[in-house]
């Protein structure tokens, strides 16, 4: 059950809690670094210490955001104007994962047809690019072929046309939106549910059917965070049952010798016909694997202490500005993480062209955000100081009186 902080430690309405946009800030760069796989900087991020990754806290962490925006939307029941909003937030998604991929494809094909980087249509599912160019585009719009690093907004896109219906049942029975996700994911993984692949056999390397979990895990925390509470409580067992598997998954992904003996323990449950999402470390399906790391790790990090001073620190900043941002500072991000990987492609080189790369990359990423925070922050100025004009209530219409009966206009006083 959640626990209830102090009343004022209740968020009002329009206000933002700065660990919400530092983690998504974070978690945006670390999916850039991710992004750019081959360089120092890659080792850094937090899919080297355990088994989840930043994809897990942005899910999350957009689930909050949802609860936070819409939430109090929908706290009278599920309305028009609810899923207008939400809905219409989904197809922006939309729309900016077609930017996304045709400035992939460009990139791509650039780097092929004149910079000798042919070997890149081989790679992230650009092959039908080349060998069923028709099922390509029809993929490519219909999110039936979604190529890789290019993938997560179709899924995002997918759990928002859910949201208006999973944060009313967070508001009406918080009990009975953790029994219908768990319940779900569960089936998802069981049956293997997942939506399909075209011109290319399988599913949605993001299934959102699993990744709905996360998102809706979310939005409990945004929910109990609008109210004042914690959706899990401060508790000593649990802090130590958190840190304990923390410590442990990163000695696990250390280790070779470790990764070795559990693996073939992984390997010989499997032969026992133990379901793979509950012993495999997969990613999209959310393995419990991946699913109690993450879990343990947000729980830690959700701590009152050092993290909440930390996120809300004037160092943070800039951070902070990125994950206000998350949007265009995520599709920029993309569109320059492929443009990174094919100048590696054509171009090897070593630490300072991957500095230059990854700093360059986020810079530009930093002053768009800023951009779009001061172009904010001149709109409100402006609206601010426009005039505010209160109408003059009018008087009663009288009814003109006849011409022979107006009388005479008075003469002023001498």
């Amino acid at each position: 059950m959640p626990e209830t902080r102090p009343a004022n430690a209740a968020l009002p309405q329009g206000a933002r809690d700065p660990r919400l946009d530092f983690f998504r800030g974070l978690s945006l760069i670390m999916i850039y670094l991710n992004h750019v796989p081959g360089t120092i900087y890659e080792t850094l991020t937090s899919r080297n210490f355990g088994h989840s990754d930043a994809a897990e806290g942005f899910v999350f962490m957009s689930g909050c955001a949802a609860a936070l925006a819409y939430g109090p939307k929908l706290a009278g029941g599920l309305n028009l104007g609810s899923f207008r909003k939400i809905w219409g937030r989904a197809w922006l998604l939309y729309l900016v994962h077609l930017m996304t991929a045709a400035w992939a494809i460009a990139i791509i094909a650039s780097a092929a047809k004149w910079f000798g980087g042919e070997v890149l249509l081989t790679r992230n599912a650009f092959l039908p690019l080349t060998t069923d160019p028709l099922g390509f585009l029809i993929g490519i719009v219909t999110l039936g072929h979604q190529l890789g690093y290019v993938n997560i907004l179709p899924m995002y896109a997918v759990l928002l046309l859910g949201a208006p219906f999973l944060i009313r049942l967070g508001l009406r029975s918080p009990r009975g939106l953790l029994a219908f996700t768990f319940g779900f994911w569960a089936l998802t993984g069981m049956t293997r549910l997942d939506l399909p692949n075209y011109p290319f056999d399988g599913g949605w390397f993001f299934n959102p059917f699993a990744w709905q979990l996360l998102f809706s895990l979310g939005i409990l925390t945004g929910l109990a965070l609008r109210r004042g509470e914690r959706f899990a409580p401060v508790h000593k067992g649990l802090i130590w049952v958190a840190g304990l598997w923390v410590a442990f998954c990163l000695v696990w992904v250390r280790s070779e010798q470790l990764m070795t003996d559990l693996g073939h323990v992984i390997w010989q449950l499997r032969q026992w016909d133990v379901p793979f999402f509950l012993v495999d470390n997969d990613k999209t399906y959310v393995s419990v694997m991946r699913l109690t790391h993450f879990l343990a790790l947000a729980y830690l990090l959700s701590l009152p202490g050092i993290v909440p001073r930390i996120a809300a620190s004037r160092a943070a900043g800039v951070v902070r500005v990125l994950g206000r941002q998350g949007l265009p500072v995520f599709a920029l991000g993309t569109v320059l993480a492929i443009l990174a990987q094919a100048i590696k492609e054509v171009h090897p080189g070593g630490f300072a062209q991957d500095s230059a790369l990854i700093l360059g990359g986020l810079a530009l990423q930093y002053a768009l955000a800023a951009s779009r925070e001061w172009l904010r922050a001149q709109d409100r100025k402006t609206a601010a100081a426009l005039p505010v004009h209160r109408a003059l209530p009018e008087a009663p219409a009288q009814k003109p009186a006849p011409i022979g009966q107006r009388s005479a206009p008075r003469r002023a006083a001498r």
